[in-house]
């Protein structure tokens, strides 16, 4: 792979090598070729430039799952820092990321009803309409504005390796939303660390189904495949009715996406057996939470691939570590072995411990973000002599593979006994009825916390409480068998689709 360290660099280099390869396809669309993807780059830039906007000023995007929201992000990054947010967001949301954002811009489709617009507009932030372009290709569009702003913050011109691509906000499940500044140095870095692993080559084509507004979306999902200069179907978003006829369309060799995708997709793999089989994937790749590895067998017999796993965060511009492709060693359970950054296991004090201790998980290189803005406290306590803490918990094998053990603000600590959730989900999981299951914290008056999960069951299955815990009961101690279980028929998730243990007790009405 030809090493490149900005977004136009790495769009230029295959427009120059290979121009009629194509960059962004999507269902029933004209495809976008790198050549015509570096054009829009150029047009893009130009454009900004020309209303005033340039390096150092941030521009939120606001649009729906599309090819033009793929395109948008690099070209915009080419220009100046990209802030893609949920188009789902509220007035109030929009208001809070955008002021604290410092945007000077936000792109919206022309003709949307977005309520960003309005909270744009009355904060005084200019608002670009975007004009998709389908006739030159999928992704092309055109932005206008009805007004210039001035001067750009930096000057013009193309973005500069130490220049911020990307700023994304943390989740906030536990405090209020940490601003992620990431340059082209740490995404241009991610992008080649996960085509390395994925070994992706020209020759492969990605079905797209991820949110574009989030990490794993936008760097395992648009950069990876653009660093080898291969092919994304660029799809509206996750939708598991239309999944196996976009896979006809697109005859992929790879898609990424969160377990909870996974699992909805693999619900309703029987009914087409005959296009998994016409279109045989070379691997399916999982990210963003944990995988139970009752579904990656079963995933992997369905399709006749191997699931890679793998372990990322925003702050480390997504990719930490990875299992491995075959022949190499997979190891089920685990998130594999460093890919990219360093990885490493810590103790309270900064010290790093040996093979098989538990401690939290730290990263360092080239991927990890300088540090959170304007953020000093959350700094100096993420930051210990140039290791970056995740908040996760976890240990190494002596041959280097990862297991989480939890994240650290999600262990259950019931009167003193720390229990892993995730120890407690893959127990449950093993009952024939559970579809889907999320064990969390719930507030106790004695014991400060006690364990609950919420279960979903799989079709034609009936299973009551009592069942489920003595069925725990002969695998886990006493203490990890949860106290209270509650049958649903769907797992409240996050934007993304993660399940969410922080939060889900008052969610579910168990916190008074």
């Amino acid at each position: 792979m030809t090493h490149f360290t900005t977004l136009p660099e790495m769009i230029a280099l295959h427009a120059q090598q290979t121009p009629a390869a194509i960059a962004l396809s999507a269902p029933s669309a004209t495809p976008l070729s790198y050549g015509g993807l570096q054009q829009l780059v150029q047009r893009t830039v130009q454009t900004l430039n020309a209303l005033g906007i340039g390096r150092g000023d941030r521009v939120g995007i606001v649009l729906p799952n599309c090819p033009e929201m793929a395109s948008a992000f690099v070209a915009v990054a080419s220009a100046c820092t990209a802030a893609p947010l949920n188009l789902a967001y509220r007035a109030d949301e929009f208001e809070f990321y955008l002021s604290d954002l410092k945007a000077k811009a936000l792109i919206v489709a022309t003709g949307s009803d977005t309520p960003a617009r309005a909270v744009a507009t009355q904060l005084g932030i200019a608002v670009l309409d975007l004009t998709p372009l389908p006739e030159e290709g999928a992704g092309s569009f055109k932005i206008t504005s009805a007004s210039a702003l001035g001067a750009p913050a930096q000057g013009s011109g193309l973005a500069q390796i130490d220049d911020v691509a990307l700023i994304l906000h943390t989740s906030g499940t536990t405090a209020r939303p940490k601003i992620v500044p990431l340059t082209h140095r740490n995404v241009c870095a991610s992008a080649r660390n996960i085509s390395a692993t994925l070994k992706l080559t020209q020759a492969d084509r990605e079905l797209h189904i991820m949110p574009l507004f989030h990490i794993h979306g936008l760097i395992a999902g648009v950069l990876a495949p653009m660093a080898v200069g291969s092919q994304i179907f660029c799809t509206p978003g996750f939708n598991a009715l239309r999944f196996f006829a976009w896979m006809k369309e697109c005859k992929p060799t790879w898609y990424t996406a969160v377990p909870t995708m996974h699992q909805t997709i693999l619900s309703r793999a029987a009914g087409n057996m005959d296009v998994i089989e016409a279109h045989p994937l070379r691997f399916i790749r999982s990210s963003s939470s944990s995988m139970p590895t009752q579904v990656i067998v079963e995933l992997e017999k369905v399709f006749q691939a191997p699931l890679i796993e793998s372990y990322g965060m925003t702050e480390a511009a997504h990719q930490m570590s990875s299992n491995p492709l075959p022949p190499a060693k997979r190891v089920p359970g685990s998130v594999g072995i460093a890919a990219g950054p360093e990885v490493g296991i810590m103790d309270l004090e900064g010290k790093l411990l040996p093979a098989g201790a538990i401690g939290e998980i730290v990263i360092r290189g080239e991927n990890v973000t300088v540090g959170y803005e304007n953020n000093e406290r959350a700094n100096a306590e993420a930051f210990t002599q140039g290791w970056f803490r995740t908040g996760d918990q976890g240990t190494l094998t002596e041959d280097g593979y990862l297991s989480l053990t939890g994240r650290l603000k999600e262990i259950i600590n019931r009167g003193g006994e720390k229990i892993s959730p995730r120890e407690v989900d893959e127990v449950l999981m093993d009952h024939p009825a559970v579809m889907q299951v999320v064990t969390f914290a719930m507030p106790h008056a004695k014991l400060g916390e006690d364990v609950a999960a919420a279960v979903v069951l799989r079709e034609g299955h009936s299973l009551t409480e009592r069942e489920l815990r003595e069925f725990a009961a002969t695998k886990l101690a006493d203490f990890k068998v949860p106290k209270k279980v509650l049958f649903l028929s769907e797992i409240p998730k996050g934007a993304t689709g993660k399940l969410q243990r922080i939060g889900l007790a008052a969610k579910l009405g168990l916190a008074d």
